[in-house]
């Protein structure tokens, strides 16, 4: 784990965080997905699923669960909301270069999946305005009553506010241009089946975004449960057929892959 103090960083853009927020980005990590708890264990689950393993969890930011070879991390809750909205994550994670990255138009309808309380949601509604959707998901309702609130102070009428299960994030069968996962991907309790539903939400030659803290940079400050490699978001997204597009590592702390789903129709491997 590295610090405030740690010796200098390879990117300087990386340096200058506060130690209260360092200390808050080290427990959360990411916008909220589920609620928080310990995963079903085996027994309830076997019949549903063959592609995760339980052990104990490895640290305070472990469930236990694991998928390909990584440990799912823990989220927080509702109560952590306003942490979303800090002043501090304009200079930590500069979305508005995430934005830039994604090639939204006007018209395209988009998901932004563990929305939390809207954050990139605002971004992402002004960007595919006149004629776009965005579709903001998360499971918990708290979460979804203060994205409405906010998306209303800032006069945003092209919203939609999804509250999905843990499994499914209820979105609408191959109509959407893009989806959109924000520091959210490695804390899904179900991550095999969330990226399923996604592929089948998306538009044959729809793209789907995982930003993720890069585990490949010993300089972010960030708990390893809490970051990604790209190899790693790489072969999780081949299981269900995605193909790599590009991969953007110019923002602070994270790095952007984007993945396409195929135009014509495939058999993939189980």
């Amino acid at each position: 784990m590295t610090g405030a103090n740690s010796p200098a960083p390879r990117r300087a853009r990386v340096r200058g965080i506060g130690s209260r927020w360092l200390l808050l980005l080290l427990w959360v990590g990411a916008p909220a997905w589920a609620v928080p708890g310990q995963p079903s264990p085996p027994a309830a689950t076997a019949q549903r699923s063959a592609v995760y393993t339980w052990a104990s969890p490895s640290s305070p930011d472990g469930t236990g669960k694991f998928y390909q070879g990584r440990e799912i991390a823990r989220v927080m809750s509702h109560q952590g909301a306003w942490w979303l909205e800090r002043p501090e994550r304009e200079r930590e994670e500069q979305p508005a270069k995430v934005v830039a990255a994604l090639e939204l138009r006007p018209g395209m309808w988009v998901a932004d999946l563990g929305a939390g309380t809207g954050y990139y949601t605002r971004r992402l509604a002004k960007a595919v305005q006149p004629g776009g959707r965005v579709f903001a998901v998360d499971v918990q309702p708290e979460m979804l009553d203060i994205l409405r609130e906010r998306a209303d102070q800032a006069g945003l009428t092209n919203i939609v506010t999804v509250l999905a299960t843990e499994k499914d994030p209820r979105l609408p069968k191959e109509r959407l241009d893009l989806v959109v996962m924000v520091d959210v991907y490695h804390e899904l309790l179900w991550p095999h089946e969330v990226l399923e539903a996604v592929r089948e939400s998306l538009k044959p030659g729809g793209r789907v975004a995982f930003v993720e803290y890069r585990a490949e940079d010993p300089a972010v400050p960030i708990k390893p449960l809490h970051k990604m490699t790209e190899a790693q978001v790489r072969r999780e997204a081949a299981v269900h057929g995605f193909e790599w597009i590009r991969t953007v590592d110019t923002l602070p702390w994270q790095h952007l892959i984007l993945f396409r789903r195929p135009a014509e129709k495939e058999v993939r491997a189980p």
